[in-house]
C-alpha cells in the first residue's frame, strides 16, 4: 500500500476517534453552563457562546505558527502536539468549578491544540495533488462520522453519569489517538521540505493571491455559519415538546442526523470534484445548507427537523473540504502546512466570532431568527462561488 494511503487510512481512525469525542460535550455544554450557576436564558446564551468561542480566541493566532513550524519541523510531531494539548485542555474543563473557570479552560484549550489542521497538513503534503480533493473529502468524512456518535454517546454519559465524567473520558480518547498517531503514521522525509518562510510571510503570500484569499474568506464564513446557532441549539430543542429528562439525548442525536449525512456526502462530493470542479460544487452545497438553516426557523415540530438535518449534513458535509482544496492545490509543497494554517485561522476566525455573535442574537432576536441569519451566511458563500472563485 502506498504510504500516502497508509498514513489517510490511520489519520482517519484517528480524527473520527477525536472528533467523537470532542462532539460529545457540544449538546449539553450550555447545560453545563446552568449547572455552574447561570440561570437566564439571556446570561446562559451569552456564556455559552463565549465558552464555544473561547479556544478560538487563541488558536486564531497560534494556529499558523504551528502550521509553519510542521513545515520545518514535521507535521506528525504538530499533530501529535495537537492531540495530547487537547486532552491535557479536556481534564481542566471537566475540574471546572465555575463558568469563568470554564472558560479559562477553554482558553487553554487553543493554546494547546489544533488537532484537525494538523492533521489535514499531514495528510495534504503527503497526498498527490490530484488525490488531494478526494483524500480531504475523506478526511472530512472521519469527522463527520465522529459528530455522529460523539453527540449520541456524550448526551447518553451525561444523561446517566452526569455532564463531567464525559470531559475525563474525551481525555482518555485524545490520549489514546496520540499514540496511535506516533506508532502508526509514519511521514516521508520528502514531504518536510525546510520551508524559508515565517508565517507572516505565508500571511502575505495569502492576503495577495485571489485564488487562495477567497476561498479562505470562504472557510470563514463557513465556519461563522455552523458556530452561529452551536452555543444554542439546545435551547431552540428546548422550544419543542421534548422531555427535559431526556434533552441532551435528544439534541445529539439530531447533531448526529447531520454527521452521519456529511459522512456520505464528503467522500462523494470529494470524487464528483475530479469531474466537475469546484466551483460549481461548492455552488451546490452551500445553496442546500442556506436553504436548510432557513427551514429551522420556519418548524414547529421537532419531527420535520429530521428530514432538514438530513439534507443539511449532505449539504455542509462537503464545504470544508472543497475549500481547503481550493487552497492546497494552489500552494506548492514546501510551504503548504504553513498557508493551510492561514487558511485554518480564517475558520477559526469564524469559529470564535460566530458562537458570540449567535448568543447575542439569540438573547435579543430569539433563537428563530438565529437560524434565518445562519442561512444567509451560507447564501452569501453561493453567491461568491458562482461570481469568484477560481479553480
Amino acid at each position: 500500500m502506498h504510504s500516502w494511503k497508509r498514513n489517510l487510512i490511520v489519520i482517519w481512525i484517528c480524527q473520527f476517534v477525536a472528533m467523537i469525542g470532542m462532539s460529545a460535550i457540544v449538546p449539553f455544554l450550555p447545560l453545563f453552563v446552568r449547572e455552574l450557576g447561570v440561570v437566564s436564558l439571556e446570561e446562559t446564551a451569552y456564556w455559552s457562546g463565549l465558552v464555544f468561542a473561547g479556544p478560538f480566541f487563541i488558536s486564531f493566532f497560534l494556529t499558523p505558527i504551528w502550521g509553519n513550524l510542521g513545515d520545518k519541523y514535521g507535521r506528525k510531531m504538530m499533530t501529535v502536539r495537537a492531540v495530547l494539548g487537547l486532552a491535557i485542555a479536556q481534564v481542566l474543563v471537566g475540574l471546572s468549578q465555575d463558568v469563568t473557570q470554564l472558560f479559562l479552560a477553554r482558553l487553554v484549550q487553543g493554546l494547546l491544540s489544533g488537532f484537525l489542521p494538523a492533521a489535514m497538513a499531514l495528510v495534504a503534503a503527503n497526498t498527490p495533488k490530484e488525490k488531494t480533493g478526494y483524500a480531504l473529502g475523506l478526511l472530512q468524512s472521519a469527522t463527520a462520522g465522529g459528530t455522529v456518535l460523539g453527540p449520541l454517546l456524550g448526551g447518553f454519559i451525561s444523561d446517566i453519569f452526569g455532564f463531567r465524567s464525559v470531559f475525563f473520558i474525551v481525555a482518555g480518547l485524545l490520549i489514546i489517538t496520540g499514540i496511535t498517531v506516533i506508532i502508526f503514521v509514519i511521514e516521508e522525509k520528502s514531504s518536510v521540505e525546510k520551508s524559508d518562510h515565517s508565517f507572516i510571510d505565508n500571511w502575505k503570500y495569502l492576503l495577495g493571491n485571489q485564488k487562495l484569499l477567497l476561498p479562505a474568506i470562504m472557510i470563514m464564513l463557513t465556519a461563522f455559519g455552523i458556530s452561529f446557532i452551536r452555543p444554542t441549539f439546545v435551547l431552540y430543542i428546548e422550544t419543542f415538546s421534548v422531555s427535559t429528562k431526556f434533552l441532551p439525548t435528544i439534541t445529539g442525536a439530531l447533531y448526529s442526523i447531520v454527521g452521519f449525512f456529511s459522512i456520505f456526502s464528503a467522500a462523494w462530493w470529494g470524487r464528483r470534484v475530479e469531474k466537475t470542479g469546484i466551483a460549481k460544487n461548492v455552488i451546490y452545497a452551500s445553496l442546500l445548507t442556506g436553504v436548510m438553516y432557513v427551514a429551522h426557523s420556519i418548524v414547529y415540530d421537532v419531527y420535520f427537523l429530521i428530514p432538514i438535518r438530513i439534507l443539511l449534513g449532505f449539504g455542509y458535509g462537503a464545504l470544508s473540504p472543497l475549500i481547503f482544496t481550493a487552497i492546497s492545490n494552489n500552494v506548492s509543497s514546501e510551504r503548504k502546512g504553513g498557508v493551510l494554517g492561514v487558511g485554518s485561522s480564517f475558520q477559526i476566525l469564524g469559529n470564535m466570532l460566530g458562537p458570540v455573535l449567535g448568543g447575542f442574537s439569540a438573547g435579543l432576536l430569539g433563537l428563530r431568527i438565529s437560524f434565518a441569519i445562519t442561512g444567509i451566511f451560507f447564501l452569501i458563500i453561493t453567491i461568491i462561488a458562482h461570481l469568484k472563485i477560481k479553480e
